[in-house]
């Protein structure tokens, strides 16, 4: 029997996470155990308008905290929104952070906790494992089945003077209470569920793939991400009253979350936070559209697990060879897409051939690109987005 050549996986997880219908009433008890006593909501206007803000004030305030709440979280939050978050928290003097939301409003809480703990700009600390102290105590309240942001060591933040999105990467970015209730889901518009939806399931395939950072454990965690959103994804875009869809659906994102803050991803992201940061397109359509592109590139890197993509998706691939049976994983994943509704091309949304030059440089010096199982140049970028018009 040979050596074992050495190799360490890392696993990084919130150290309390809940999940199911009425996690979130946990809230304030979950706070005290933190030992907040002036808190802050980070939200956007569309929740803190239907109630969901004052909802989560009113479990905090039960509790014995004082609350303000800052809803001005921007759809791809921009280092200047951060600073303005920024300001509310120091003129209240909190120190408790409630992120409320999807991405955005997550994003958005991260990135001003950075600033709050680590100091100086939001600007200076971009980059993998960079931050100088740990952020306040902090709870992230999960509202839609996607973005993973509520339990990962990730946040996404766009410099408006280059117009790239700054990747952050830091173990001290995890909240250290992770709620997913299905609940707080059932008004999700059926355009955001679907969106919402395939960035998750691009969370799962990518992390499933790369072939640097992925390890039994995650692929355990991505695989049945993957089941449940090719079972579950089309009843919740059909009927978003639908518990048990919504359930799925919140339990796929977390494990899908669970699996690439520990295995990476890839190009798929790289190409999709392009459109988010320059034009400012939508994150989950914009991953939507490049998956099944980017899928069929990176194939012959990887078709074993392409293959048991499609299987997971409920292809029957027997008799297929291990190629056929990979490209019906491209098949499924456009199936799934046209089914509920995603638009059918970058152009669709507003993406122009001139802006291809820009956005493939950019996609280039993503830090996801280093985790793509196919080894990738600019040229391979511009052409994927032509594709993906």
């Amino acid at each position: 029997m040979g050596a074992m050549a050495e190799k360490v996986y890392g696993f990084y997880m919130p150290t309390v996470s809940l999940l199911g219908l009425g996690a979130v009433k946990q809230v304030g008890q979950q706070a005290k155990v933190l030992g907040g006593t002036k808190a802050l909501i980070v939200t956007d206007a569309g929740l803190a308008r239907i109630g969901v803000a004052d909802q989560i004030k009113g479990y905090l305030e039960e509790a014995g905290l004082s609350v303000t709440v800052f809803d001005g979280a921007e759809p791809n939050p921009t280092d200047l929104n951060v600073r303005d978050c920024l300001k509310v928290w120091q003129d209240n003097g909190c120190d408790l952070l409630v992120t409320l939301g999807g991405g955005s409003s997550h994003d958005c809480g991260k990135g001003m906790a950075i600033m709050a703990t680590s100091g100086g700009d939001i600007r200076d600390w971009a980059g993998i494992d960079t931050l100088q102290a740990d952020l306040p105590p902090y709870i992230a309240i999960n509202t839609t089945a996607g973005t993973g942001s509520e339990m990962t060591r990730f946040a996404v933040v766009t410099n408006t003077d280059t117009k790239v999105k700054m990747v952050f990467c830091d173990a001290r970015l995890t909240a250290d209470v992770a709620v997913n209730d299905p609940g707080l889901m059932v008004g999700l518009p059926s355009s955001l569920t679907a969106a919402t939806g395939m960035d998750a399931l691009t969370h799962a395939v990518e992390a499933y793939v790369t072939t640097l950072l992925s390890n039994p454990v995650t692929d355990c965690l991505a695989m049945q991400a993957i089941r449940l959103i090719g079972k579950w994804l089309r009843k919740a875009v059909a009927n978003g009253t639908d518990l048990e869809a919504r359930d799925a659906m919140a339990y796929a994102e977390y494990l899908a979350g669970m699996a690439f803050n520990s295995a990476g991803l890839g190009i798929v992201h790289s190409m999709a936070h392009q459109p988010g940061s320059l034009l400012g397109k939508p994150h989950g359509v914009c991953n939507a559209i490049c998956l099944p592109v980017v899928c069929e590139f990176n194939l012959i890197a990887n078709a074993e697990k392409y293959a048991k993509v499609a299987e997971l998706l409920g292809e029957n691939i027997e008799g297929l060879t291990t190629m056929e049976a990979a490209e019906q994983a491209v098949a499924a994943i456009r199936r799934l897409s046209r089914d509920i509704g995603i638009p059918k091309g970058l152009a669709a949304i507003g993406v122009t051939e001139k802006d291809i030059p820009v956005m493939a440089e950019n996609a280039m010096k993503d830090v996801c690109t280093l985790f793509n199982p196919r080894t990738v140049k600019v040229a391979d970028i511009i052409e994927l987005y032509k594709k993906a018009m």
